[in-house]
């Protein structure tokens, strides 16, 4: 595969993506969806990497070639849905072959409606390439009956009441997505138990070698990218499994550290707080009452 350009194309509007693959103009200005054969035959009329300003939702199966979304590749033999923002870096091989269908949705439609509001809960928008929603057949079908049902909408004049319907059955869909991502976490509760206990490894041997005292505080980015995975699909994977998020574990963690210090040292608050990772030790205090509903004196002196 060619190298990618330094600085991506800019696809600024869903007219314009549909004229690079060479399709009739969108029956709707904001809101529209592409059978993916059509864009596997026109793929080498696209730019080798480009951004989107809308979003896009794909169910794709994948049956030669890859498909490149953010920092990776990612084959998709078995078919997955993915979702990438406004303004992700997309690539594809030229020589993918692939079929489903692609919803793209441009945030103008979205604007002054309570889905404009909401949609940045649902964080799959934010994962990476290889945390892509696999569907069963069955969840695969629930899908393609929603897609259907744009389709038939978008086939429908254009009335008072057609953007309300569309982002009505967008909902929809982006809700069955996460009823599904949710049903992937327990599913694969294996390898997800496996990143759980990797995670706490980390965190462990973070506060163990004095790297807090060095680096900082760890961050949920600094878990993510030593474990592979996106930030949000870390602490959505972890809600799933424990009922806190990637910040909540890192803060038990450190409360954990912290009341080992105080109960087996002689360090004061402000020299713990720094081995810690904090640059002020106002904010470990304050952090330590709000967790424990004690400042960290009144720990120590209770413990001894």
């Amino acid at each position: 595969m060619k190298k990618h350009p330094s600085i991506p194309h800019k696809i600024d509007s869903i007219a314009e993506l549909h004229r690079q693959l060479g399709l009739s103009g969108p029956q709707h200005p904001l809101i529209s969806l592409v059978d993916n054969t059509k864009i596997a035959v026109a793929v080498d009329q696209l730019p080798e990497s480009f951004v989107l300003g809308f979003y896009k939702i794909s169910y794709k199966k994948i049956l030669k070639g890859r498909m490149g979304y953010g920092q990776g590749y990612y084959d998709y033999e078995e078919g997955g849905m993915v979702f990438t923002a406004p303004h992700q870096v997309i690539a594809i091989d030229p020589d993918a072959e692939f079929f489903g269908a692609t919803l793209l949705i441009h945030p103008d439609i979205l604007r002054n409606h309570a889905l404009g509001k909401s949609i940045g809960k649902y964080g799959f928008f934010s994962y990476e390439s290889n945390e892509a929603l696999h569907l069963s057949d069955k969840e695969r079908t629930t899908i393609l009956e929603v897609l259907k049902l744009i389709e038939r909408e978008l086939d429908s004049p254009i009335d008072d009441f057609s953007q309300d319907v569309l982002l009505s059955y967008v909902e929809v869909l982006l809700n069955y997505s996460n009823r599904f991502y949710k049903r992937q976490f327990i599913t694969r509760k294996a390898v997800s138990h496996d990143l759980l206990t990797n995670m706490e490894q980390l965190l462990q041997d973070y506060f163990n070698d004095a790297r807090a005292l060095h680096k900082g505080l760890p961050t949920v980015d600094y878990l993510a990218a030593q474990l592979h995975l996106s930030p949000r699909y870390l602490s959505d994977m972890l809600r799933s499994l424990t009922g806190q998020s990637a910040q909540q574990h890192i803060h038990e963690k450190l409360i954990e550290k912290a009341k080992e210090k105080l109960s087996t040292t002689s360090l004061s608050v402000s020299e713990i707080a720094f081995e810690l990772g904090f640059e002020h030790p106002q904010s470990f205090s304050k952090l330590f009452k709000l967790k424990t509903h004690q400042s960290p004196g009144e720990f120590r002196q209770s413990f001894n």
